[in-house]
């Protein structure tokens, strides 16, 4: 389903974006989100594997920038919930011009991958994962072709979908936590720069 600002999860403000350029933050949210959309920081720590002391300064700074809320009256732990309906994760609008939030992608990125290849380094060093058949779940690949309109909308309608099967949270039947992360970009192809004989050589041609 196509986002829009009125979206309560949508995330489109520079500021929050760059928020969330942080790997660290980029988890919480997303751990915040497969937790029901709520959690205390205790649960945070372990699922994150971090302690619970250094993720007080991130959470603080989500409070701040309005992506997160502290519930009131947390008793002896204190617990966080997702902004907006608390339910739904967190996502990107993008916003392209002059005045736009490019800068603050382009870093979110950055941190989406770093996070993306450790959690399949981890998986390998883990040596646990079903790498084949129907129950796979440790994939990496990167394809590229030529696409029609029709075929451009299929793509999205699936990427979709799988983001709505991989943001479910923790329920019965559903107990194995993976990870999912994509970059769907188009391609302006650009023609090849006539190259001298000896940088042709360079490159093997």
């Amino acid at each position: 389903m196509p986002m829009n600002a009125d979206d309560p999860s949508a995330v489109c403000n520079p500021a929050q974006v760059r928020l969330l350029s942080s790997p660290v933050r980029q988890e919480v949210v997303d751990t915040l989100a497969a937790l029901g959309g709520e959690a205390g920081v205790a649960d945070l720590a372990e699922q994150l594997g971090r302690p619970a002391d250094g993720l007080y300064y991130h959470l603080r700074a989500l409070v701040a920038g309005g992506l997160v809320e502290e519930l009131p009256g947390g008793g002896v732990e204190r617990r966080f919930r997702l902004a907006g309906e608390g339910s739904a994760p967190l996502r990107l609008l993008y916003n392209l011009g002059a005045d736009g939030n490019a800068a603050q992608l382009r870093a979110f990125v950055g941190g989406l991958l770093q996070i993306a290849g450790r959690d399949f380094d981890n998986a390998l060093e883990d040596g646990d994962a079903v790498v084949a058949g129907t129950g796979r779940e440790l994939w990496a690949s990167r394809n590229k072709g030529w696409l029609s309109p029709a075929d451009v909308a299929e793509v999205n309608a699936l990427l979709a979908r799988l983001g709505e099967i991989t943001s479910q949270p923790k329920g019965a039947g559903r107990d194995r936590l993976a990870s999912f992360a994509f970059v769907l970009a188009p391609l302006n192809v650009r023609p090849k720069r006539r190259m001298s004989r000896k940088a042709d050589q360079a490159e093997g041609i």
